[in-house]
C-alpha cells in the first residue's frame, strides 16, 4: 500500500511537470470544493428541522435541473412533509395508499392538479419557478406538504438535529437563506452574507410560532 501511495505520489509530480493546465485545473476544483454546515434553531433555540437552507452565489449563471423528485402518499399523508428542489425539477406524486388522492396547489409558485388517481400519474409535474409551493389533498384535508423551489443547485433540509450540510460550494462570499413553514410572517426567506471557506459552520434563528 505504502509503495502504490508512493509511485501514485511521483506519478501526480509528473503530471505536474507534463501538464501543468490539468495540475491547476484539479488543485483549483479542490480549493473551491468547500462544505458548509448550517445550524438552524428556531423562536426558543430549540434544533429545527425541515428548514431549507440554499446558498445563492454572485457572478454566476445557474442553468435549471433536469432531475426528478418523488414525493409520496402514504397512510394518507405527504411524504417527505417538506422537499427543497431546484427550478426545472420535475415531481412525481405516487399514490401508495389504497385509497384515490387527488393532489392540487392553489401556490403562485406552480398552480396544478391532479385528479382522483391511483398509482403514479403518467406525467411528473414541473417546478418552473422560485418560491414556495403548498400541496394539499381534496379529498383529505389533513393532508399537507411543502415544496421550497430554489434558484441554485445549492441546498438541502435540515435533519432531526437542526443541521444541513451544503457540500461542493464555491469558495467565497455568497448570499445563505432559510425558510421554514413556521415562521411568524408568512412566506418568510431568511438572507445574510457568508463567506465559504474550505469547511465552515454557520448558526442561524428563524423566528417560529412555537
Amino acid at each position: 500500500m505504502i509503495n502504490f501511495l508512493s509511485e501514485l505520489m511521483g506519478n501526480l509530480k509528473n503530471w505536474h511537470r507534463r501538464t501543468p493546465v490539468l495540475f491547476l485545473l484539479i488543485t483549483s476544483f479542490q480549493a473551491n470544493a468547500a462544505e458548509l454546515s448550517v445550524q438552524v434553531s428556531g423562536q426558543a433555540g430549540n434544533p429545527l428541522s425541515n428548514a431549507v437552507v440554499y446558498l445563492e452565489t454572485a457572478g454566476k449563471s445557474i442553468g435549471k435541473s433536469t432531475t426528478e423528485a418523488n414525493v409520496d402518499q402514504k397512510n394518507k399523508q405527504f411524504s417527505p412533509m417538506v422537499s427543497a428542489v431546484q427550478v426545472g425539477t420535475s415531481v412525481n406524486f405516487p399514490n401508495r395508499d389504497s385509497v384515490r388522492h387527488h393532489v392540487y396547489s392553489f401556490s403562485p409558485a406552480k398552480t396544478f392538479e391532479l385528479k382522483l388517481y391511483s398509482g403514479v400519474p403518467a406525467k411528473p409535474v414541473m417546478f418552473d419557478k422560485p418560491g414556495t409551493v403548498i400541496l394539499g389533498c381534496n379529498i383529505h384535508d389533513n393532508m399537507l406538504a411543502y415544496i421550497h423551489v430554489v434558484d441554485t443547485p445549492y441546498f438541502a433540509v435540515t435533519d432531526i438535529n437542526g443541521i444541513a450540510k451544503l457540500t461542493d460550494l464555491p469558495t467565497g462570499q455568497h448570499v445563505l437563506k432559510a425558510w421554514h413553514y413556521s415562521t411568524t410572517k408568512e412566506n418568510f426567506v431568511l438572507e445574510q452574507k457568508a463567506t465559504v471557506k474550505a469547511n465552515d459552520t454557520i448558526s442561524i434563528k428563524l423566528e417560529t410560532k412555537n
